[in-house]
């Protein structure tokens, strides 16, 4: 059982939580800015090193994007657990400028604090709670990479290595109005540019091929691409072009973002992209891009990681939900393995990737209560199966 203890502590550390979530929110680390990454990196191995004493730490060389940080915490029961965070943002050098972290009525609002740092703040005040009951767990990984939110080129390895023989993966994105995250779509990114011939719009329009209506022309088509029934989506989110208004344009180009929710759409849309024609034989056309992310299907793993934590939530008075959305997290490389993994244990707020970008205060200690008791969930019994702990 989960002790009672456990959510009447958590309500005691929300002045401590509040506080740790200004530090992180305050440390800018936008996931294409190295160096304010390398900073924010250091600050916040401190303040791990600082919250969860005894901890192991290593720290894995990001190259040019940032690096990621492995901090281990040995258990009181076999086997590990991974925890996966990350600590970039989509919010460039000297947004805290202009929207400072601030408490109104509940609500912390600032770059980063939905997306995700309050999420690595609840992961951090989990491992302290069950440290603090002295509760059998199995060991801890914890992984904070740097670039989540530009694919994962460099974390996805060692999410990969270490989600490898894991209990579980429990990854701390926001949740959706309190729902756990179990099925996520696959996303692919590409660029489809024309070149055509440039020639004067007014003296020898008919010596040139318009790049631009070209590509408007196979936008249609690329349109055409999704499949709702599939629950597969095509967005032509970014267009480019020509040099002048009296010139056909010589070159054009878009940016289109797929998502799908089953993984054989990914081969027909490579398939799709693969037999894009210009309809003038003159204008030559290329195809560059993708599959940024799997899809993540809930597979028999994650459907009993989810029972599990539906019963510890019960515990808790929280009556807990799945849903699949459309967005994608470090949860799909995981699943892609046929492995368990449970998304959406962060945050409850909204805003993602905007402005209003903003948390809810009074649901932390709940939702931090439920990872500890996930934990204590998860530590193998003498049969060697998870269980809800003594």
């Amino acid at each position: 059982m989960v002790p009672p203890a456990l959510l009447p502590w958590a309500v005691r550390a929300m002045p401590a939580m509040t506080a740790d979530l200004r530090l992180l929110v305050e440390l800018e680390t936008p996931s294409d800015d190295k160096a304010l990454l390398d900073t924010g990196l250091t600050v916040l191995g401190r303040w791990l090193a600082g919250r969860l004493a005894g901890a192991r730490f290593t720290r894995h060389d990001g190259g040019r994007h940032g690096d990621v940080l492995e901090v281990t915490l040995p258990g009181t029961a076999p086997g590990h657990v991974l925890f996966l965070c990350h600590y970039d943002t989509v919010w460039p050098r000297g947004t805290l400028e202009t929207w400072p972290f601030r408490v109104t009525d509940g609500r912390a609002s600032g770059p980063g604090t939905f997306d995700m740092k309050l999420g690595i703040v609840q992961a951090v005040w989990a491992l302290r709670a069950v440290r603090a009951f002295g509760l059998r767990v199995p060991s801890v990984r914890l992984l904070l990479t740097g670039d989540e939110e530009i694919g994962s080129p460099a974390g996805r390895p060692h999410i990969e290595r270490s989600s490898d023989g894991a209990l579980a993966t429990l990854v701390f994105e926001a949740s959706l109005d309190g729902a756990l995250k179990t099925g996520r779509k696959g996303v692919g990114l590409f660029d489809v540019t024309v070149r055509g011939v440039e020639a004067h719009a007014g003296l020898d329009p008919a010596a040139g091929v318009s790049a631009i209506h070209q590509l408007a022309e196979l936008i249609g088509v690329i349109s055409a691409f999704g499949d709702a029934g599939k629950g597969t989506t095509v967005n032509v989110g970014l267009v480019r072009g020509g040099t002048a208004l009296n010139v056909v344009a010589g070159e054009a180009s878009c940016g289109v973002d797929v998502r799908v929710a089953q993984a054989a759409e990914t081969a027909r849309l490579d398939a799709d992209f693969a037999a894009l024609r210009p309809s003038d034989a003159r204008a030559l056309l290329s195809v560059r891009g993708e599959w940024n992310r799997p899809p993540m299907v809930p597979n028999a793993p994650t459907r009993r990681l989810f029972t599990l934590a539906a019963r510890v939530g019960e515990q808790l008075g929280l009556r807990l939900s799945d849903v699949s959305v459309g967005g994608a997290s470090d949860a799909n490389f995981v699943s892609a393995l046929g492995r368990g993994v449970l998304d959406g244990l962060g945050a409850l707020g909204g805003g993602a990737h905007a402005r209003h970008e903003h948390v809810l205060l009074a649901p932390v200690p709940a939702r931090t209560a439920l990872v500890a008791g996930l934990l204590v969930a998860l530590a193998p019994g003498p049969a060697g199966a998870p269980t809800l702990g003594a």
